[in-house]
């Protein structure tokens, strides 16, 4: 497993390689895989909660009555009702434009078979199909997690890429972020570390700065 320290060095690395832009530039994380048969099926859908943030994700609600005023209170990026949720369905084209102003969506489970027959066809090829939310839930808690995480995606592919903060964090925030994503996905891969084959950081407008992972040799 790569180290925060060797992250450090490679975060740094990438910004100095990059030309400062009129906007804030993403540091983004890319890992490569090996050895994986992606005929069969292999695919990752992860949120990550990352333990350093300096933009907070954006989180739809999807709620009625009190969880909808509760979600409000909690200061949701945006909080609707069924009746919204049958106007969308009714339109396509502008349920395409609120689908991609939100980074993620939450659901009151009484409100999930709307959401399924409205949306459903467009929030899940995108990965981005709601979270269930009990009633009797804190949504308040829901809110600050999803805030502070990320997804990581990627299906029938030997690599997957994801935001892990922006070029005015300090590098060993970013470093934190990356390990904690890295772990992650470790963790749902078939044999683990043994399946990375290549870690790479890279700014939005910047080239690539690889690390090669090398898989430790057990000796008999």
């Amino acid at each position: 497993m790569i180290t925060e320290s060797q992250l450090v060095d490679m975060i740094k690395e990438a910004k100095a390689a990059t030309k400062k832009k009129k906007f804030t530039q993403s540091i983004e994380l890319i890992a490569n895989f090996k050895d994986i048969d992606v005929k069969k099926g292999f695919a990752l859908n992860e949120v990550v909660q990352l333990p350093k943030t300096s933009s907070p994700a954006t989180v739809c609600v999807m709620a009625t009555g009190e969880m909808g005023q509760k979600a409000k209170q909690a200061n949701a990026d945006s909080v609707i009702g069924t009746e919204e949720l049958d106007k969308f369905g009714a339109n396509k084209r502008e349920s395409r434009k609120f689908i991609n102003k939100y980074d993620f969506f939450l659901a009151d489970t009484k409100v999930m078979p709307t959401v399924g027959k409205t949306l459903g066809q467009l929030l899940g090829p995108r990965g981005k199909m709601p979270t269930p939310v009990p009633f009797d839930a804190p949504i308040d808690a829901f809110l600050s997690r999803f805030r502070s995480s990320i997804k990581v995606r990627t299906r029938a592919s030997l690599s997957v890429s994801c935001k892990i903060g922006d070029e005015t964090m300090e590098d060993a925030d970013l470093a934190i972020n990356a390990h904690t994503v890295l772990n992650a996905i470790e963790k749902k891969l078939p044999n683990g570390e043994k399946n990375m084959r290549r870690i790479m950081i890279k700014t939005t407008m910047g080239k690539p700065i690889k690390q090669i992972q090398e898989v430790r040799k057990k000796f008999a």
